[in-house]
C-alpha cells in the first residue's frame, strides 16, 4: 500500500550528540494517518549476512518494531530497567536544555537533603534505622495523599511528580523529625530516673511513669506545638498556591503537597513517634548490655554486674502505665489475645462472604481499583508540538505561507523502535478461539459462581500476588520486618540470661587454701565458754551519735534476727554443736551457736554471708565473733556493741565488690561546695571529709572564679596503663623483644590481642624499656567510663600470652603482671610526664576586685606567694608533681563522696598551680596529667556513692560517647582543685589560714570562718546587678560569660 510520505527536517535535542538514535520526520495527510500508524508497527531491517560455523552464510532477519506494538510477555529486570531507562531518555529528548539543568540541580539537592538527614542522625547515635524510619514515614505520607487526591479528581501524572517533589523534599526537608528526635533523646538522657513521687496511702514511693514514656511525652509537650505550627503555615501556603488558578500543574502540585504535607504530621506523631519509642528502648537494651559487660571486664560476677546494670536502669514497675494508670502486665496478654482473635475473625468473615459476592464489586476489584487509579499517573502527559517538531512545523508554515492558503497541523507523538528479530505470534494453548484477553483477570469475579470458595480464596491471592505494583510493595514491607525484627531480636537477645551459664559456687579448694578468718588452734577452753558481752537494746544505732546534752533523733532500735526461742550455746558442749549442725541447717542456727562454731573453725568467718544467707545478720554475727576472738578480745571486746551502724545497708553490693569481712559501714560527712560555672555549666560538687573549712574553702573560691565568668577546663589525655615485666635468659633476646613491640608489627599484634578481651578496652600505645634482660612494657589504653584497671589487666595477659606463643618468644618468662612500670598507687615521675587515666587543664581568670573583695588580697601577692610557695618550695623539697597546695585534700574528698579508690589520690594529685598577672586579673591555672577516675564499677556501684555521680549527671556509662562521663567527672575534680588552690593561696595571703581553723573548730556551733563567703543561691552566674554594690566583673570577665 502506497502513502502519500513527505519528508521533513527533525528536529534535534540536548541528546542528539550523544546518543546514537535516528530521528526522521514525515507529513501525511490527515485521513491516511490510521493507515501510516498500522503500517508502521514493523519495518523490516536489511538483511546481513552472518558466517555460520560451519563456513556457510544464513540471512538474519531483523525488525525493527514499535514499542507499542511488542507482545504483552513477562519481562527481566534487566528488561524493565532498560525500557525505564529509554523511556527516560525520550523525555530528556524533548526537553530544554534550561529545563534539564534545573532539574538536575533539584535533584543533586534532594540527594544532598538525604545525605543531610543521615548525617544528622548520625550524629544524634542512629547510623541508619531513625533515617530509614523518616524516609518510610515520608513515603507513607506520600502515598496517602496521593490517594486521597487521585480519590477527589486531582489530575496527577508521573512528569508533574518527577518534577515537583525534588522541590517539595528541598524545602520542607525533615527539620520537623530531626528536631523531634533531639528533643526525645536529650528528655531520654536527662529524665533516665524518673522522680519518685509518694503515694496517697502513705506506701512506699513509686515511679510515675517510664523513662521512654516521659522522654516521648515531653519532647511533644516542648516541640509539638511549634511543630505543628510550622506544618500548618507551609499546608495554608501551599493552599494558596493551590487557589492561586496558575496553570501548568502547579495549583494541582501544591494541593497534592497539601495533603502530603497533613499526613506527614499524622505520621509524624504516631508512626515515627512510635519508632522513637522502640529506639529507646534498644538504647536501654544496649545501655544495659555494656554496663553488664563492663563490670565483669572490672572483675564483678555475671549476677553482681547484672544486679548493678539492672539498678542503673529505670526500675522495673509492678504496673505498666501504656494503656492507663494501672494496666497490669495480665492485661496487656488478654488485649494482645482479643487483638488476634479478632483479626481471624474478620477474615473468616471475608471468606465466608466471597461466595455471595456479587461481580461488580468484591476485594478483586479492590486489588484492581489502586491500578486503575494508577492510569491516570502512568498516562504520558501533553505533548508539547514545538519541543517535537519545531524545525517540521517551520517547514509546513512556509510552505504554506508559499501557497497562500492555511493548514491545519497535528503533530503525532513520536514513535520509539528497537531492534528485534522478527517476531512471530506464539501458538495459543487454548483451543478454539477461548484465548483469554489481556485483562482476563478482571472477569474471575463473574465466574465465582463456577467455583468453590477456597479455589476462588486461592486464585484471588495469585492474581493480587501476580499484581506488579502490590508484589513489590508487599516485598519490601516483608524485608523491613525481617530487618527490624532482627534488629530488635538481636537487641533483646543479649539481654538475656544464659541458663547454661551460672554464678560459680567458691571452690573448696580455694576454701581450703584461703587463710581461715580465725584458726581453731589458738583457742583456750576458758576463753571459748567466756560469757558474752552483755547487749543492750540499741547495741548497733544505726546513726552515730555524739555523747552530747544536745537533743537527737531517736535512734532505730536493732532488728531481732535470731530465732525467738533456742537453747542457748552455753549450754551446749563442742560435741552437742557438731551433731546439731550435721541436722540442720546453718541458718536455722541462732547467732550464739554460729559465733560458738565460727570460733572454733567449723564455720568460715569470712563466709557468714554465704552460710546464713543473710547479710546484715552475717555481719552482726561477724561483729561477735571479732569481740570474742581470744587472740584480740582485750581490745575488740568492745565492736559488738559498738556505735559502728551495720543496718539499713545493701551489703549485697559490697558482697563479692567492694569489701570483705565486713563488720558495718563508716558514714562520712558529705558537704557541697559551690556552685561552680564550669565550662558553662553550673555543678554542686560533693566532699566527704572531717576536716573543717574545706568545704568551705573551696565555696569561696567558686564564688570568685563564677564572678570571673567560671571556669574552662580542657582535656589532654586518657589512657590507664599498666606495665609487666617480663624477662629473658639473654640480653639479646630481650633486645629483640624490645625492638619487636616497637615496630609495628609488634604494635598490630598486641594491640588485635588486647583489644580482642574487652568491648570497651581500646590500646593507644606502649612504652618499652630494659634494665638488665628485663624488659618493662607500659600498656596505655581507653577503657570507657571504668577506671579500668581490671579491665586493662586482662588485656595485657592475654596479649603476653599471644606474644609468647604466637610471635616467637617463647623463652619469655613473665615475671609479674604489674612490674611498678605503670606506676599505681605510688609517687611517679613517669606518670607526671606521660599522664595515666584522664589528663586535665583547668583556668580561670579573677577579676583584681574580686581578689580583693571576695579573697581578700591582690593579685601580686598571690602570683609571689605562689612562686615562693608552689614552685620554689616544692622544688627545694624535690616533689614530684606535687607543685600546689592542696589538691590531695579537694581530690580525695570528691573521691571518697563518688565512690573512686582513694589509693589513687596519690596519682590524681599530682597537680602543678600556676598563677600570673593578666591584664591586671589574676590568672590561675592547674594542670592535673594523671586523674584516675571512673563512673562504672568499683565503689561507684553502691548507691549512696551513685547518688552523687547522680547529682553531677554523671553516673554509670554514657549513653552516646563512651567514656565521656568519667571524662567530665575528670573535669569537675580539676574544676573543684582549682576553687580549692585559689582559696587556700589567698587565706595564705592574707594571714587568714589559722583563724579560719581555729574559728570552724570551736565547740560554739554557731562560729564560722572569718573568710567564708556563702554563695549566692538560685543562679549560675554571679555578677552583682546595677544595684549592688558587691564586687564588679572585669571585661575580660565579661567577655568571658559571653563564650
Amino acid at each position: 500500500m502506497e502513502l502519500p510520505l513527505f519528508p521533513l527536517p527533525s528536529t534535534p535535542n540536548p541528546l542528539t550528540a550523544y546518543s546514537q538514535d535516528s530521528t526522521f520526520a514525515f507529513t501525511v495527510p490527515h485521513e491516511k494517518a490510521p493507515e501510516l500508524v498500522a503500517a508502521v508497527q514493523k519495518i523490516p531491517h536489511n538483511a546481513l549476512n552472518v558466517e555460520s560455523l560451519d563456513g556457510g552464510a544464513e540471512m538474519e532477519h531483523k525488525t525493527w518494531i514499535m514499542k507499542a506494538a511488542r507482545p504483552d510477555k513477562k519481562g527481566s529486570l534487566a528488561q524493565w530497567v532498560y525500557d525505564s531507562w529509554t523511556e527516560f531518555l525520550g523525555l530528556l529528548k524533548h526537553a530544554q536544555t534550561l529545563d534539564i539543568i534545573v532539574m538536575a540541580i533539584a535533584y543533586i539537592s534532594m540527594h544532598l537533603t538525604f545525605v543531610s538527614l543521615f548525617l544528622s542522625m548520625r550524629k544524634l547515635g542512629s547510623k541508619v534505622w531513625l533515617a530509614t524510619s523518616v524516609l518510610l514515614s515520608s513515603t507513607f505520607a506520600f502515598l496517602l495523599g496521593l490517594d486521597v487526591a487521585i480519590r477527589v479528581g486531582v489530575p496527577i501524572n508521573m512528569r508533574l511528580l518527577s518534577e515537583g517533589l525534588p522541590f517539595l523534599v528541598v524545602i520542607i526537608s525533615f527539620e520537623k523529625s530531626i528536631t523531634l528526635t533531639r528533643s526525645v533523646l536529650s528528655h531520654a538522657i536527662e529524665h533516665r530516673k524518673p522522680q519518685k513521687s509518694q503515694n496517697e496511702e502513705g506506701g512506699p514511693a513509686g515511679f510515675t511513669e517510664s523513662t521512654i514514656q516521659s522522654a516521648v511525652r515531653g519532647a511533644i509537650r516542648d516541640q509539638g506545638y511549634g511543630i505543628v505550627c510550622h506544618y500548618l503555615v507551609e499546608i495554608l501556603l501551599l493552599l494558596v498556591g493551590a487557589a492561586s488558578g496558575v496553570r501548568g500543574g502547579l495549583q494541582h502540585f501544591c494541593l497534592l503537597a497539601a495533603l502530603i504535607l497533613f499526613f506527614d504530621c499524622m505520621l509524624l506523631f504516631t508512626f515515627y513517634a512510635a519508632v522513637l519509642s522502640i529506639k529507646l528502648e534498644v538504647n536501654r537494651i544496649k545501655r544495659h548490655i555494656d554496663t553488664r559487660h563492663a563490670l565483669q571486664d572490672e572483675g564483678l560476677s555475671r549476677r553482681r554486674a547484672e544486679s548493678v546494670a539492672k539498678s542503673n536502669d529505670a526500675p522495673d514497675n509492678t504496673s505498666t502505665y501504656l494503656f492507663g494508670n494501672d494496666f497490669k502486665g495480665s492485661n496487656v496478654r488478654k488485649f494482645k489475645l482479643w487483638i488476634i482473635v479478632g483479626f481471624f475473625l474478620v477474615n473468616i468473615v471475608n471468606l465466608c462472604d466471597i461466595a455471595f459476592q456479587q461481580s461488580s464489586g468484591g476485594p478483586l476489584y479492590s486489588i484492581f481499583g489502586w491500578n486503575t487509579r494508577l492510569s491516570g499517573i502512568t498516562t504520558n502527559p501533553p505533548l508539547e508540538p514545538f519541543k517535537v517538531a519545531g524545525n517540521g512545523l517551520d517547514e509546513l508554515l512556509f510552505q504554506a505561507r508559499g501557497r497562500k492558503q492555511a493548514a491545519v497541523v497535528t503533530v503525532l507523538a513520536p514513535i520509539d523502535y528497537e531492534l528485534a528479530h522478527s517476531f512471530v505470534p506464539r501458538p495459543s494453548p487454548y483451543p478454539g478461539n477461548h484465548e483469554p484477553t489481556q485483562n482476563s483477570w478482571l472477569d474471575i469475579p463473574s465466574k465465582l459462581p463456577e467455583y468453590g470458595v477456597g479455589e476462588t480464596m486461592v486464585d484471588g491471592l495469585l492474581t493480587s500476588l501476580e499484581d506488579p505494583v502490590l508484589s513489590k510493595w508487599m516485598f519490601v514491607a516483608l524485608a523491613l520486618s525481617v530487618a527490624l525484627n532482627s534488629y530488635l531480636f538481636k537487641a533483646a537477645r543479649l539481654g538475656i540470661k544464659d541458663p547454661n551459664h551460672p554464678d560459680h559456687p567458691v571452690d573448696p579448694i580455694e576454701l581450703a587454701q584461703a587463710e581461715r578468718f580465725n584458726a581453731a588452734q589458738t583457742l583456750t577452753p576458758q576463753l571459748q565458754l567466756s560469757p558474752p558481752v552483755p547487749q543492750t537494746e540499741q547495741s548497733t544505732p544505726v546513726s552515730s551519735d555524739n555523747d552530747s546534752d544536745t537533743p537527737s533523733a531517736p535512734t532505730q532500735k536493732s532488728v531481732k534476727v535470731t530465732p525467738p526461742v533456742q537453747k542457748a550455746s552455753l549450754s551446749r558442749t563442742p560435741a552437742e554443736l557438731d551433731n546439731l549442725l550435721k541436722q540442720i541447717p546453718v541458718t536455722e542456727l541462732n547467732d550464739e551457736d554460729v559465733v560458738s562454731l565460727s570460733l572454733r573453725g567449723k564455720i568460715p568467718g569470712y563466709a557468714l554471708e554465704k552460710s546464713l544467707k543473710d547479710c546484715t545478720r552475717a555481719v552482726k554475727v561477724r561483729r561477735s565473733i571479732i569481740s570474742r576472738t581470744p587472740a584480740t578480745a582485750d581490745i575488740t571486746h568492745m565492736l559488738e556493741v559498738s556505735k559502728l551502724p551495720y543496718e539499713n545497708y545493701d551489703w549485697a553490693r559490697v558482697l563479692g565488690a567492694c569489701c570483705e569481712n565486713v563488720i558495718g559501714f563508716m558514714p562520712v560527712p558529705v558537704g557541697v561546695a559551690g556552685p561552680l560555672v564550669l565550662d558553662g555549666k553550673s555543678y554542686f560538687i560533693p566532699m566527704a571529709t572531717t576536716e573543717g573549712v574545706l568545704v568551705a574553702s573551696a565555696s569561696r573560691g567558686s564564688k570568685a572564679i563564677n564572678l570571673g565568668g567560671g571556669a574552662v577546663t580542657i582535656v589532654t589525655g586518657d589512657g590507664m596503663t599498666r606495665g609487666p615485666c617480663v624477662r629473658f635468659s639473654l640480653l639479646p633476646r630481650a633486645g629483640a623483644a624490645k625492638a619487636w613491640l616497637d615496630s609495628d608489627v609488634g604494635q598490630k599484634v598486641m594491640k588485635d590481642a588486647f583489644d580482642s578481651t574487652s568491648r570497651f578496652a581500646r590500646l593507644q600505645s606502649m612504652r618499652t624499656t630494659i634494665a638488665g634482660t628485663n624488659v618493662y612494657i607500659r600498656f596505655k589504653a581507653t577503657t570507657g567510663d571504668a577506671m579500668g584497671m581490671n579491665m586493662i589487666s586482662k588485656g595485657v595477659e592475654h596479649a603476653l600470652h599471644v606474644m609468647s606463643t604466637e610471635a616467637g618468644f617463647d623463652d619469655m618468662d613473665i615475671v609479674t603482671l604489674s612490674g611498678n612500670y605503670c606506676t599505681d598507687k605510688k609517687p611517679s615521675a613517669l606518670n607526671w610526664i606521660d599522664g595515666r587515666g584522664k589528663g586535665i587543664v583547668a583556668e580561670a581568670i579573677v577579676p583584681a576586685n574580686v581578689v580583693r573583695d571576695v579573697l581578700k588580697s591582690d593579685v601580686d601577692s598571690m602570683v609571689q606567694l605562689n612562686v615562693s610557695k608552689n614552685l620554689i618550695g616544692s622544688a627545694m623539697a624535690g616533689s614530684i608533681g606535687g607543685f600546689n597546695a592542696q589538691a590531695a585534700n579537694l581530690a580525695a574528698a570528691v573521691f571518697i563522696a563518688t565512690g573512686q579508690d582513694p589509693a589513687q589520690v596519690v596519682e590524681t594529685a599530682n597537680c602543678m598551680t600556676l598563677m600570673e598577672n593578666y591584664r591586671g586579673s589574676l590568672h590561675i591555672s592547674v594542670t592535673m596529667p594523671s586523674i584516675e577516675v571512673g563512673t562504672l564499677g568499683g565503689g561507684t556501684i553502691l548507691e549512696p556513692q551513685g547518688a552523687m555521680l547522680d547529682m553531677l549527671g554523671v553516673r554509670g556509662s554514657h549513653p552516646i560517647t563512651p567514656g565521656e562521663n568519667a571524662r567530665q567527672l575528670a573535669r569537675i575534680i580539676g574544676g573543684a582543685v582549682l576553687a580549692g588552690e585559689l582559696s587556700l593561696c589567698a587565706a595564705l595571703a592574707a594571714g587568714h589560714l589559722v583563724k579560719a581553723h581555729m574559728a570552724h573548730n570551736r565547740s560554739a556551733p554557731t562560729s564560722a570562718a572569718p573568710s567564708r563567703n556563702t554563695s549566692p543561691s538560685g543562679g549560675t552566674r554571679f555578677a552583682p546587678g546595677p544595684g549592688s554594690h558587691g564586687p564588679k566583673m572585669s571585661a575580660a570577665a565579661v567577655e568571658r560569660t559571653r563564650r
